[in-house]
C-alpha cells in the first residue's frame, strides 16, 4: 500500500521555515515548537507560491527547497512603493523606518506596507512582499495529512 501524497486542498499538520538562501538565522521556523502547524492548502496560511512545492510530497520526509526569488515572493516592482500624504492617514498613527504598518483599504481588506522615508507632509511606503528579490531556503517536513 503506497502513502499518499500531498494534494492541492489538503490539510496538513506542517513544520517549516524560510531562511535567506546561504543564511544562518530563520526569517520564521516552527521546527522547534511542541506541535506542527496545522495548514489548510489554499485558505492563505501560506503564500500560494510556497504552497506549490508542497504538492505530491510524502509525510515523513524533510526537504529543502533552493527558490530564486521569481519561484518564491517575486520581484519588486516599482509601482508599489507609493508616497502617501499624511493627511490621508489616521492622524493618532505613529511611523518609524523599516516598520511593517497594515493599511486599511476602501473595500475593507488590509494591505501591508514597509515605511521607508518619513517627511513633514508625506510618508514613502515599500507595498512590495518583504521578501520580494530575496533567494530562499524553504524547509519543509510534512508530519501527516489530515
Amino acid at each position: 500500500m503506497s502513502v499518499r501524497t500531498v494534494a492541492a486542498g489538503d490539510t496538513l499538520l506542517l513544520r517549516y521555515a524560510l531562511r535567506p538562501r546561504g543564511g544562518e538565522e530563520d526569517i520564521i521556523s516552527n521546527f522547534d515548537d511542541a506541535d506542527p502547524e496545522t495548514v489548510t492548502l489554499g485558505d492563505g496560511t501560506l503564500a500560494p507560491m510556497l504552497e506549490q512545492w508542497l504538492v505530491d510530497l510524502h509525510p515523513g520526509e524533510r526537504h529543502v527547497f533552493l527558490l530564486d526569488p521569481w519561484q518564491a515572493f517575486g520581484a519588486s516592482h516599482a509601482e508599489l512603493i507609493q508616497t502617501l500624504p499624511k493627511t490621508d492617514l489616521p492622524a493618532d498613527m505613529e511611523f518609524a523606518v523599516d516598520q511593517l504598518v497594515e493599511f486599511a483599504m476602501p473595500n475593507g481588506q488590509t494591505l501591508a506596507g514597509r515605511i521607508l522615508e518619513i517627511g513633514d507632509d508625506a510618508v514613502k511606503v515599500d507595498f512590495n512582499h518583504p521578501l520580494a528579490d530575496l533567494s530562499i531556503e524553504f524547509e519543509v517536513e510534512i508530519d501527516r495529512i489530515l
